[in-house]
C-alpha cells in the first residue's frame, strides 16, 4: 500500500508540483487549500506525512501544527514544514510548535523527495 502524503498549501501552483513530484515518487497525495482544510482532512483519514506551508489565509501552519500536536491522534504525525519563510525566528517557532522538519521554497524535486522518504522512514 502506497503512504499517503497531506499537501496543504493556499497555492494551487505549489501542490500541483508537490503532487506531481510525490506521485512520481511512488506516493498517494491528499491537498488542502488551507489550514482549516487540512485539519478537516486529518479528522478523516490521518495521512503518513504532512507538508504544511505557514502562511495561509485563515489559519497559518503555526497553528495548524500545534492544534496537531495537542491531539493525542496526531501528536506524533510527521509534519514537514516548507515554506517562503526563511528568517531564524520563523524557523525556530516552527521547530517549537513541532514541526518534524522545516525546509523553505524553493526546494528541488529531488531534495523534497528525500527529506519526505527520510522523515516517513524514521
Amino acid at each position: 500500500m502506497k503512504q499517503s502524503v497531506l499537501v496543504v498549501d493556499d497555492e494551487p501552483q505549489a501542490r500541483s508540483m508537490m503532487r506531481l513530484i510525490l506521485v512520481r515518487a511512488g506516493f498517494d497525495v491528499l491537498e488542502a487549500k488551507d489550514g482549516y482544510e487540512a485539519l478537516d482532512e486529518v479528522k478523516r483519514q490521518i495521512p503518513d506525512l504532512m507538508i504544511l506551508d505557514i502562511m495561509m489565509p485563515g489559519i497559518d501552519g503555526f497553528t495548524v501544527c500545534e492544534r496537531l500536536r495537542a491531539e493525542e491522534r496526531t501528536t506524533n504525525l510527521p509534519i514537514i514544514v516548507l515554506s517562503a519563510k526563511t528568517d531564524a525566528e520563523s524557523v525556530k517557532r516552527g521547530m517549537e510548535v513541532g514541526a518534524t522538519m522545516y525546509l523553505t521554497k524553493p526546494v528541488s524535486p529531488d531534495d523534497l523527495t528525500r527529506h519526505v522518504q527520510d522523515v516517513i522512514n524514521t
